[in-house]
């Protein structure tokens, strides 16, 4: 018996995960995708609970498990269906030497959250008057999860803001439940710091922080380019978001760990509300305050809500932060070379 318990409760979270794929992934008919996954879980507690040997009722459940896993990994994204018009674009960048050329960067000029008047715009870019990049974390209410942003900045004040999300479609919201299934494709917003930030700040009412990263010029140009080469790979083949592994901070650090510029892994890369602290501790964010005095100083949100719409948002909130000085070095340095 206690055998049989340990078998039940070792293949408990696979089959309720199948069940759950057929029901979320399944067929768009609601009553089959229902009768398909109760089903699986009728045949699957039969096997577990009624069938004489263990092994035949293991070697059952691993086969179900199987055939719905097989079927959900067939699963193709698609670029081609009814977007909605924040995302409809996909953005593609061109690279020639230093000079980067990204088509379809959004800047929408917002109302409220949901009404705004559209801006894609082609905007360049000089690789080598590349200053560094920063972190924004953005969070509606809970302290654990959060959305993080990565924004690369320019000798002049030019930034590239460019946060990862889901694509959705006309009619869909994000669910924390079906971001764990393949309902939405991967997208990378490509922005305006005044768009992508101001959205968050201004009118789903989030607070953010905006950290001062350490990386080195050199750094944070192969991440950008990193982050460019999938976003063109992308556009001609999608991949589907995923909330565990394939969300706005492991990928990230899935960029970082392709130009051999990522950390060992830590459990706060998915409580990501705590990123903040784990950055502190590696001395990849600027670390020249004691961390809860660099925490508050960091939050942009009153600048941000303040700043509106203005042509100088992404200098005004960054008007007294943590780490300014080391950045103006860095600046004075790249602008040297460039004489």
């Amino acid at each position: 018996m206690f055998v049989r318990i340990l078998l039940i409760l070792g293949f408990l979270p696979p089959l309720a995960w199948s069940a759950a794929a057929l029901w979320f992934d399944g067929p768009a008919s609601r009553g089959l995708a229902g009768g398909l996954a109760i089903a699986l879980a009728s045949i699957s507690g039969v096997a577990l609970v009624a069938m004489r040997s263990r092994l035949q009722g293991a070697v059952v459940c691993t086969v179900l498990f199987a055939i719905v896993l097989t079927w959900w990994f067939s699963l193709e994204p698609s670029n081609q269906r009814a977007w909605q018009p924040d995302v409809a674009r996909s953005p593609k960048a061109t690279i020639e030497g230093n000079r980067v050329t990204i088509r379809n960067v959004r800047d929408f000029a917002y109302r409220t959250e949901s009404e705004y008047a559209e801006r894609w715009e082609e905007r360049h870019y000089d690789l080598s008057q590349l200053v560094g990049a920063d972190l924004f974390m953005c969070s509606w209410g809970s302290p654990y999860i959060v959305h993080t942003i990565l924004s690369w900045e320019f000798l002049g004040g030019d930034h590239l803001a460019v946060s990862i999300e889901t694509r959705k479609e006309v009619g869909e919201s994000y669910s924390a439940v079906l971001g764990f299934f393949r309902q939405f494709e991967l997208y990378y917003v490509v922005a305006d710091e005044r768009d992508v930030v101001r959205l968050r700040t201004n009118f789903r009412g989030e607070d953010c922080r905006l950290y001062r990263m350490t990386h080195t010029p050199d750094q944070v140009r192969a991440v950008l380019l990193d982050y460019l080469a999938e976003i063109n790979r992308l556009a001609e083949k999608p991949e589907w978001y995923n909330a565990a592994t394939h969300n706005c901070t492991t990928t990230i650090r899935q960029h970082a760990m392709h130009v051999g510029a990522g950390k060992p892994w830590d459990w706060r890369v998915l409580v990501n509300g705590r990123l903040d602290e784990l950055g502190w501790e590696r001395g990849t964010i600027d670390r020249s305050l004691p961390f809860e005095e660099m925490r508050a100083r960091s939050d942009i949100t009153r600048r941000a809500q303040d700043a509106g719409g203005a042509a100088d948002f992404s200098s005004r909130i960054r008007e007294g932060l943590p780490g300014e000085e080391r950045r103006r070095a860095t600046a004075r340095s790249i602008g040297a070379a460039a004489d």
